[in-house]
């Protein structure tokens, strides 16, 4: 559905998306998983064309709902805007108008995308009840906190039914209830058939909702498959850390423990615990920490995903 190829945008002498290529199938939930900086929120803006590439080309199609397709380049602008009101963007920075009413922020917004009358009238509920504000319906942008402000910015990018829809760091600043709410309308987006572009730098987002992701730094996309492919590829080994008992035994043990504190790697560590107590190894404290998407990115680029925030 989307095509991105040799996607390069730099402003002055800072490369922000370095030679970037990537396709999200139809109904697929890709995730750009990377730090503060990484160019995310670049290829978003060249994805949607309100940025354009130095050099590269987008391609958006839409096959089960249509046939109409669009392409960008770095010498063209989107010119096929029934394709782009096809997309929605929560975008990272909140477009919303802070002196308008939730309500009053959904019909500006729905009706630049030509919603008028009774359907306005329709979506502007619904989407108030996807955002979980219709008893603040009325109330001024400008009074509500940051979680109820992120749930209104995706409501604005549903008023108007898209297929595509991009979401730009949607949980940055919201509070536990907000964040939960969120990933619940993001799942139910998924199950109505959605395509989502999903950016973030919290790993436990992307490994729940993404179908895959792309792990991303300095512009460049340094891995791109799902969390399970990511893991066996990237993810290393996996950590015991055990606390021995004073009468264990302490022979045929996989590494030298400091103590009565041992630690070694495995790439199967229950089999590994289970040979242990067979030989007599006997444990006060056993703690197993298997490979995450954190430690895909340390293998990735060497250090800490949150070192760039």
């Amino acid at each position: 559905m989307i095509e991105a190829t040799n996607l390069v945008k730099s402003f002055g002498s800072l490369t922000a998306v370095d030679n970037l290529s990537l396709t999200i199938k139809e109904g697929e939930t890709i995730g750009l998983l990377g730090p503060n900086g990484a160019g995310k929120t670049t290829t978003i803006g060249m994805l949607v064309g309100l940025t354009s590439p130095d050099s590269g080309n987008v391609e958006i199609r839409f096959g089960k709902a249509g046939k109409s397709s669009t392409q960008r380049s770095a010498t063209g602008s989107p010119s096929n805007n029934t394709v782009r009101q096809r997309i929605g963007v929560a975008p990272q920075a909140l477009s919303l108008y802070g002196e308008l009413t939730a309500a009053e922020n959904l019909k500006f917004f729905g009706s630049l995308y030509g919603l008028a009358g009774g359907k306005l009238k329709s979506r502007i509920e619904e989407t108030l009840e996807i955002a979980g504000l219709k008893d603040r319906r009325n109330d001024r942008v400008a009074t509500f906190s940051g979680g109820m402000k992120r749930r209104l910015n995706i409501a604005v990018a549903l008023i108007h039914e898209p297929e595509v829809i991009l979401l730009d760091e949607p949980t940055v600043g919201v509070d536990p209830q907000s964040r939960n709410h969120i990933f619940e309308r993001i799942e139910q987006m998924q199950k109505d058939g959605l395509t989502i572009l999903y950016t973030t730098h919290y790993m436990e987002e992307a490994q729940r909702l993404c179908d895959r992701v792309a792990i991303m730094d300095h512009g460049k996309i340094l891995a791109l498959d799902t969390v399970e492919g990511l893991l066996e590829k990237h993810g290393g080994r996996s950590v015991v850390s055990a606390t021995l008992h004073p009468q264990s035994s302490r022979t045929n043990l996989p590494a030298e423990p400091q103590g009565d504190l041992l630690r070694f790697e495995s790439d199967d560590p229950i089999k590994e615990v289970a040979r242990l107590t067979e030989a007599g190894v006997r444990f006060q404290g056993l703690q197993i920490a298997n490979s995450d998407l954190e430690s895909v990115f340390l293998e990735l680029t060497g250090r800490q995903l949150r070192d760039s925030q």
